[in-house]
């Protein structure tokens, strides 16, 4: 597929409106539009961790994952009923849960909730994470107005499932994963 763009500048939208992949006008803060916009943030941010590893398989399959993240938003701008099917999703599907099994297997049940953070890439990826969960409430949203089929939402489910066992992966499988513990009083500033 060949997609060329001449023109960045439209004015189209200068209005407060958009279009979507069918030609159809709509407020840019419509459900629609709001769920396209958390795609975009996360693919965004699954960008900036891929900055952060290296070559290697792990990275390769995090590309592959922001290809996946615009085909959700090709499928999402295009109203149709029935909604139109998203490419490849039992493959995706099985794709990432053959991941998750891969780096899990290296990795210790978790004995503690754990926060966000360790090392810079797996930051990242617990960042890519919400941000991959934001996305997945403004299309459950978009589902309560209209049929989007079920491909979607497990796709977007199974990759915040993957960025957390990716996240405790580039911690060095767990070890250095930041345990939570229930709040005390506040270190002494002095």
């Amino acid at each position: 597929m060949t997609i060329r763009i001449d023109r960045i500048v439209t004015r189209g939208g200068d209005t407060g409106q958009t279009s979507l992949g069918n030609g159809e006008r709509v407020p840019k803060d419509s459900a629609r539009i709001e769920a396209l916009g958390a795609l975009d943030e996360a693919n965004a941010i699954i960008g900036l961790l891929r900055g952060t590893l290296p070559a290697g398989r792990n990275a390769a399959f995090i590309a592959w994952l922001q290809g996946l993240l615009f085909d959700i938003g090709g499928a999402a701008c295009m109203p149709a009923s029935p909604p139109r099917p998203l490419p490849h999703a039992v493959a995706a599907l099985q794709a990432m849960e053959n991941e998750i099994e891969r780096l899990r297997a290296d990795i210790p049940p978790l004995r503690s909730f754990i926060l966000p953070g360790g090392t810079p890439a797996a930051a990242h990826a617990h960042l890519a994470r919400t941000v991959v969960r934001r996305a997945e409430r403004r299309l459950a949203t978009l589902a309560r107005q209209e049929d989007i089929g079920a491909d979607i939402p497990a796709c977007m489910n199974r990759l915040s499932d993957y960025l957390f066992v990716l996240g405790r992966h580039l911690n060095d499988n767990g070890a250095a994963d930041l345990t939570w513990a229930p709040a005390s009083p506040p270190p002494d500033p002095a």
